[in-house]
């Protein structure tokens, strides 16, 4: 079965994205990056990065281990929201330091809810 655990930018999860709403519609939905997963599937957590320029993201990812192996959830993957792929300066180093010690596949991207435009009809 598939666990799968979400890193967004701590700045969006905590300003701009009310409650991570289009992460959670899109993995309900299984629309975007998620349409690859079937009912089966589980989302364990959506994980805020640290803060800018990113460098707390290893810490992070331990830390969300240390608390959840005790119950046997282990993410099998993980996802870049969409947030840190479409507006994140330190998206490359990020998503590298992901890579490196994840040791699971690491997929950018999450929901594809992106408005068209701002002031358009």
């Amino acid at each position: 079965m598939e666990k799968i655990l979400v890193v967004g930018c701590r700045r969006a999860m905590d300003v701009s994205c009310v409650a991570c709403s289009r992460c959670m519609v899109g993995w309900n939905r299984r629309d975007g990056e998620f349409s690859r997963y079937g009912a089966d599937a589980q989302l364990m957590g959506i994980l805020g990065c640290g803060d800018c320029p990113g460098a707390a993201i290893v810490p992070r990812l331990v830390q969300a281990k240390a608390w959840n192996a005790p119950m046997g959830e282990i993410p099998t993957r993980v996802h870049v929201a969409t947030c840190i792929v479409d507006h994140c300066p330190h998206k490359e180093t990020l998503i590298k330091k992901i890579r490196a010690k994840a040791g699971v596949e690491v997929i950018e991207g999450s929901h594809p809810y992106r408005p068209e435009n701002v002031f358009g009809q």
